[in-house]
């Protein structure tokens, strides 16, 4: 029978995979997969049972109640026909069948033989003790060693390395990385995610939205106008005037709320998506990017200079980390991490770049951090070096610096950093200029609202208004009752404050935030994430771009096209010549010295992981110099690493060869900078020569030539040290950077970006001029300029449009400001000089765009108006500092994005002429009749009603215009433009003043030339009024062109809001007669105000062909003069 049992086990093939799915279930924690789960269980083991009983004729073991229950249960839930309960019936039904093979199991002995998977699997549903993995350590003793940097603690368990032991981590290989250990490891230690504060519902919004002024005292007019109505005639007839102000206003906020509640919602899902950082972890062996919320205790994490630490965690091994734990403690010092003082690594903090400088004390050169510099340290300066402090010149050719006055803060770098690292008040200039247009109209508005309120009272009180029956509403103190009064007086003061309510734009913030939002959501999908709100609009009046090159002009994609060894070019079959010798040297100085790696897959497949200059290296090393890197790290053991950083544009190793114990010091960099540190050279012989003055300018032409096709030169080169040299008094290794010898010089090609020369073209023509600022030697930038299009065939050096970084940072102040308009490519540029460039452009009026993608460009990119950081090479201290983040890391994009802001800006000001002629023509008839006639034409609710279209649907409306290319072909904004131009000038006041006349010629003339009732009449001015507003939309769509109708069509948007504006007014005026105060209107009356707000069409058309000056017409009028008068 054990053999026969044996046979019928091939039918759980399926549930060998059970456990994956299982895991997977509980990963993402969805019930209906884990029931999905169970019923396959269910499946496979009904199957395993009914095969083992029919074979050994035990079918009458299985009790008929057992089938009569699962029968019973399985046809309940189809007549229900509902999934859930299908899936608990299933469950049950495992657990049934379970319990059953169970025991004829145990009857015959045969329990072994169950398959180990499939008890796992189906034992989850049974209650467990929980037995930990990882036994010597748990969640509160690694959270209480870390965040209490506990040293006795972690001395107690073994260091580091005997933590990672204990979490079953390789240190090199990582983690197993199977589903079923990142399973049990999350369940054990929980995931790499924090409980966010609850979102904000629909009702928080409607709060806010009371929290307006003006609607909190149209409520109190309209609270007491619905309490006196009531009063005065009954509920059934009394809640009209205070009831139709109640459902007006709450309409309005509405619409306001459902309008910022979508938005918040589109907020939350952009929020998600930039929270989302990829991180490099090593699991199997393998370097793997992958989601910060995917991050496991027990992974080994790669850091590099700006990333964001991902988790809580320890340091295992590398050189010169420090980080900024600015994010967690409020201060901007730098940390040092190493294994045995400070391994301990927060959550949020971010890699900084180390530099080492070389001071003396106590009469020894030695290297020190350069945040470790104090008042009065002699710092010993190379070229190259970054000058650490503010100090004096003291002696020697080799620029001594002595005495330095002020460090940190209190130098000129620190506190143009300390200004730039806060979170900067300035305003935009959309802002700041649409600030000074709300301030204006609001306090025309409320000059009109309480002339008005004045003259109304006073006519009241004069006894010179009468009631609809024509009888005068007040007749004395003693004689006119105190709730006619009130009720009187209360009805003048909802008029003026509804007068407010229209005059006040309010509807310009919703119109900004909606363009804004529209264009955020449409640049998302256009490989551009929108970081801060406003960088949307202030990117429409963009003058200035200072672009990077590699990777946003280039593809970034690295490879090695050139290597010279000595004066000889090697290529193809020929690096079989190179020296024995040399070629250990150059696998040394390439295997070693790198931030890259190398992985061999089981198909002998070779994959690189880094940088992309380090990719195309390792890859040239391993594919065409037969390096093996791990044979390499063997050999050899690191003594101490220099990283790279952007001011000295070189990095250094110092290593140990393991057999004879020698020292050698390897540099990689830049290849004007190393061969500056070379005194000697290695030919094709392998033969090392004296570099003299001669070989060194045959050695700067090969650069120059390499650099003139486009290619990035990287040079090798190494000394070997006596071992005493290695060690200074402070215990710091030294890297031997003078005296070396040249292995070798590599050419790297980064071929441009398919679309970057159209899309420079594309700027040009917009007339934003494009800079490029790049680290590659100035021979390499020019050719990659000329190849972009930024710069023109044949364009000398001289005329001032190439400069190098060095050379601008010691133009004096005045040199700068006179030059920077100029210069169109800044070669060999440090962070400071790009900033340096951002803050000149900046006061000569320019509104600057700078992208970036280093840590070191953070303060260029927090002080330009637009920061754009790239999304794939783009550290994450960069995308923080940037308003925009560009996905692809394409330029192209750039000018998608330019294009966007300029539609921006283009519709907000569609929607502020538009809203401007409303408030004109509203504010002068409403002014009018009062003062002349003592009553206004539209009452509360009929300028709600206005405002609702005029604010929210107008602003909906106009504010989802795309964009299209002829906004390319105008000249950029600036600072300078004024908001409201000539153009917008024109169009409103003409459209206004046609509204005005008709409008005054219906009120004081409507009744007689229409033989009409004052109320008919008033609901023609009310009628007329919203339709001239809804045909002058159509005229704001296009400010200058006279066809206003074009791409309309694409607009769905503003077809239907037109439509849902027609309809509610015809309900307004046909079927609220009691709610908007109108009276029905026949077909003949309905004609004339079709044809009359028609006009406005015809009207706008002659009104295009009106030439305006160039000139804006408020830079004519001498407003100090009239100060003075």
């Amino acid at each position: 029978m054990a053999e026969n049992f044996q046979d019928n086990l091939h039918c759980t093939d399926l549930v060998h995979y059970l456990p994956n799915h299982l895991a997977i279930s509980l990963l993402n924690k969805k019930r209906w997969h884990l029931a999905l789960v169970k019923i396959n269980c269910s499946r496979a083991l009904l199957s395993l049972l009914n095969e083992i009983l029919a074979k050994h004729n035990k079918i009458s073991m299985l009790p008929a109640s057992a089938r009569l229950l699962i029968s019973i249960d399985l046809a309940i839930s189809l007549l229900n026909k509902k999934r859930w309960h299908l899936a608990f019936v299933k469950i049950n039904c495992s657990r049934a069948l379970l319990s059953l093979l169970n025991e004829i199991l145990a009857k015959h002995n045969k329990i072994s033989m169950l398959p180990a998977s499939a008890s796992f699997l189906i034992s989850i549903d049974q209650p467990r003790e929980h037995t930990c993995c990882f036994s010597s350590v748990n969640q509160t003793i690694l959270s209480k060693i870390v965040k209490e940097k506990n040293h006795d603690e972690l001395f107690k368990l073994g260091g580091a390395k005997r933590i990672a032991v204990s979490l079953k981590t390789d240190a090199n290989h990582g983690i197993d990385g199977a589903t079923e250990d990142i399973f049990i490891r999350q369940k054990e230690f929980g995931s790499n995610t924090y409980s966010k504060p609850p979102t904000m519902g629909f009702l928080h919004f409607i709060l806010e939205a009371f929290k307006d002024p003006t609607i909190l005292i149209l409520l109190a007019c309209a609270t007491l106008s619905l309490g006196f109505g009531i009063k005065e005639n009954g509920p059934k007839e009394g809640w009209y005037d205070g009831g139709s102000i109640f459902v007006a206003v709450f309409l309005v906020i509405s619409v306001s709320a459902i309008s910022n509640f979508r938005q918040s919602r589109q907020f939350d899902k952009l929020s998600k998506v930039s929270n989302n950082i990829l991180i490099e972890v090593v699991r199997n062996g393998r370097r793997q990017q992958m989601s910060i919320f995917d991050i496991v205790v027990g992974d080994i994490v790669c850091l590099k200079i700006g990333d964001q630490v991902p988790a809580d965690g320890l340091f295992l091994d590398g050189h010169s980390l420090q980080v900024d734990e600015s994010s967690m403690t409020g201060e901007s010092d730098h940390v040092e991490i190493d294994r045995d003082r400070n391994p301990f690594l927060f959550s949020g903090t971010k890699v900084s770049n180390n530099i080492l400088i070389e001071v003396v004390r106590n009469g020894r050169r030695q290297q020190i951090s350069i945040f470790d510099i104090v008042v009065g340290d002699i710092v010993c300066l190379k070229i190259g070096d970054q000058v650490p402090a503010d100090g004096l010149f003291l002696d020697g050719h080799s620029l001594q610096v002595d005495e330095s006055s002020m460090t940190g803060m209190n130098t000129t770098w620190g506190e143009m950093m300390s200004t730039i690292s806060r979170d900067s008040n300035e305003q935009t200039p959309l802002q700041s200029r649409l600030n000074k247009l709300t301030s204006s109209i609001g306090k025309v508005g409320l000059a009109v609202a309480f002339l008005v309120l004045v003259v109304l009272l006073v006519r009241f009180f004069t006894g010179n208004t009468t009631d609809e029956n024509g009888n005068k509403e007040f007749n004395g103190f003693g004689k006119t009752k105190v709730d006619d009064v009130i009720s009187g007086v209360l009805g003048i003061i909802a008029a003026a404050v509804t007068i407010v309510v229209v005059a006040i734009p309010e509807g310009l913030p919703l119109a900004v935030t909606l363009t804004l939002a529209y264009s955020m959501k449409r640049m998302m999908s256009d490989q551009a994430m929108v970081r801060r709100l406003s960088a949307c609009e202030t990117m429409g009046s963009a003058t200035t771009i200072c672009t990077d090159k590699t990777g946003t002009l280039t593809l970034n994609q690295m490879k090695t096209t050139k290597f010279w060894l000595g004066k000889e070019c090697v290529e193809g079959k020929s690096y079989i010549s190179i020296p024995t010798g040399v070629l250990e040297l150059l696998h040394q100085g390439v295997g070693l010295n790198t931030t890259g790696s190398v992985y061999v897959s089981t198909a002998s497949v070779f994959e690189f992981y880094g940088s992309p200059t380090e990719k195309a290296i390792l890859s040239w090393a391993v594919l065409e110099l037969n390096m093996d890197l791990e044979k390499v790290k063997r050999n050899c053991s690191i003594v101490h690493v220099e990283a790279f950083n952007s001011e000295k544009k070189r990095s250094g190793i110092l290593m140990k060869k393991n057999e004879d114990d020698t020292i050698h010091a390897h540099w990689k960099g830049a290849a004007e900078m190393i061969l500056a540190m070379c005194s000697h050279y290695y030919d094709l012989e392998g033969n090392v020569n004296h570099l003299n003055n001669f070989e060194r300018m045959k050695f700067d032409q090969i650069i120059q030539g390499m650099a003139a096709s486009s290619l990035r030169c990287i040079a090798f080169a190494y000394k070997q040290v006596l071992e005493v040299e290695h060690v200074i008094p402070s215990g710091r290794p030294k890297i031997q950077d003078h005296g070396l010898t040249l292995l070798g010089l590599v050419g790297l090609k980064d071929p441009c970006r398919p679309g970057v020369k159209k899309a420079v073209e594309d700027f040009q023509h917009a007339g934003v001029c494009v800079k490029m600022i790049t680290g590659d030697n100035i021979f390499t930038a020019k050719a990659i300029a000329t190849e972009c299009g930024i710069l023109r065939l044949n364009e000398e050096m001289d005329d001032g449009l190439v400069v190098e970084g060095v050379e601008f940072r010691n133009y004096t102040e005045e040199e700068r400001m006179e030059k920077v308009d100029k210069i169109c490519v800044m070669a060999r540029s440090s962070p400071f000089d790009k900033l340096l460039m951002v803050q000149c452009l900046k006061k000569k009026g320019h509104v600057v765009a700078v992208t970036g993608d280093g840590t070191n460009d953070a303060p260029a990119l927090k002080e330009a108006d637009i920061g754009l950081s790239m999304g794939i090479q783009g550290t994450e201290v960069a995308k923080e500092s940037s308003d925009i983040i560009i996905l692809d890391d394409n330029f192209a994009s750039l000018a998608t994005v330019l294009r966007w802001g300029r539609c921006v800006y283009n519709n907000i000001q569609k929607f502020i002429q538009f809203q401007l002629t409303v408030n004109v023509a509203a504010l002068t008839i409403n002014f009018v009749a009062a003062v002349s006639a003592g009553e206004v034409p539209l009452t509360a609710v009929q300028l709600l009603w206005v405002n609702l279209i005029m604010d929210t649907l107008g602003a909906l409306a106009l504010a989802t215009e795309k964009p299209t290319m002829e906004l390319m072909g105008k000249p950029p904004v600036g600072r300078t433009e004024p908001l409201i131009t000539n153009v917008m000038w024109r169009n409103l006041l003409a459209q206004a003043l046609y509204q005005i006349v008709v409008l005054l010629t219906l009120q004081f003339k409507g009744e007689s030339i229409f033989g009409v009732s004052e109320k008919v009449n008033d609901t023609l001015i009310f009628n007329t009024f919203v339709l001239c507003q809804v045909f002058n939309e159509f005229n704001a769509r296009k400010l200058e062109k006279k066809n206003v109708f074009e791409g309309i069509h694409r607009n769905k948007l503003f077809i239907g809001i037109i439509g849902i504006t027609i309809i509610l007014q015809v309900v307004m005026v046909e079927f609220l007669k009691k709610f908007a105060d109108t009276e029905r209107l026949n077909w003949s009356q309905w004609g004339f105000c079709i044809g009359i707000s028609a006009a406005s069409w015809p009207i706008g058309w002659l009104i295009k062909c009106i030439p305006v000056p160039g000139k804006p017409i408020f830079s004519y009028v001498n407003w100090k003069l009239l100060r003075c008068i």
